[in-house]
């Protein structure tokens, strides 16, 4: 039994600030440590559900974040930028569930850190008329493939946002969000203990859990992808992609003929951003 496990940081225990989760200081070295503890948290409980083979893809930022020797030895790691699929690189038809570790509301969201790919870029993401965040558009695209999303972790906002799009998933709340920066934490020894559970007890109901998958369109027109961007001056830049249609001074929308068309335009325009920064 394969088990997949995509790895951000934002969503995790005693993890609250930027400076945590931005590479060159000290608060940043200690943050990604206590992310590759709760992925050993994940690894284990897997393992004890009876997973064989856990493949872990370092989701955040640059992707470069977990500590391939402090990595629990059972598991495969995915580690840098760009790569096919972004976050869920390396998924393939056939494994038996997705965790998504560490993970955080999506755009202008309640939230620690709520963002959605690109907080520089953009605002609101939407398919199909459907707002989603990394959880949703990412969880949409295994669901495609057959594959469901079993476990998410990350702070109570978060899990209150994804809970209609995976109601059978295992849920493990390490922290509740007072702000957008601020937060109550569990310690992360306890963080870890959940995670190990709540993974141990999803690897054993994956077969029960129900992939998502975006409604489609009821005319039966390829997929819309929607992005608010944040400013008129990064739509500018994204109406020059000669198939975006221009909305208003800030919306673009794009047709795709499934997710992974999706999650291709989708980081196109977060790569493309790069420019106006």
């Amino acid at each position: 039994m394969k088990i997949y496990i995509s790895a951000d940081i934002e969503g995790v225990a005693g993890v609250v600030a930027p400076q945590q989760v931005t590479a060159g200081n000290g608060e940043y070295e200690r943050a990604r440590r206590l992310m590759t503890a709760e992925v050993n948290a994940a690894v284990e409980g897997a393992l004890e559900g009876g997973a064989t083979e856990v493949l872990v893809n370092d989701s955040h930022g640059p992707m470069t974040n977990l500590l391939p020797d402090e990595l629990h030895p059972a598991a495969e790691l995915i580690l840098g930028r760009p790569k096919p699929n972004g976050m869920f690189a390396g998924l393939e038809p056939g494994m038996a569930g997705v965790m998504c570790l560490g993970f955080h509301g999506g755009a202008r969201q309640a939230g620690i850190l709520a963002h959605t790919t690109n907080s520089f870029a953009f605002g609101r993401v939407r398919v199909n008329g459907l707002e989603l965040g990394e959880a949703g558009n990412y969880g949409a695209w295994a669901g495609e493939i057959g594959v469901p999303v079993i476990l998410l972790s990350g702070d109570d906002r978060f899990a209150e946002e994804v809970a209609p799009l995976f109601p059978e998933s295992e849920q493990v709340v390490v922290k509740w969000a007072l702000g957008q920066r601020a937060a109550r934490s569990v310690a992360p020894s306890v963080a870890r203990a959940r995670i190990r559970e709540a993974a141990c007890r999803a690897v054993r109901r994956a077969a029960a859990i129900p992939p998502f998958r975006v409604p489609p369109r009821t005319d039966g027109a390829p997929y819309r992808l929607e992005i608010e961007m944040n400013s008129p001056a990064l739509a500018d830049l994204a109406a020059l992609i000669p198939v975006a249609e221009r909305l208003d001074p800030v919306t673009i929308r794009l047709s795709a003929d499934g997710m992974a068309a999706v999650l291709g335009w989708i980081n196109t325009l977060s790569a493309m951003s790069a420019t106006l920064r």
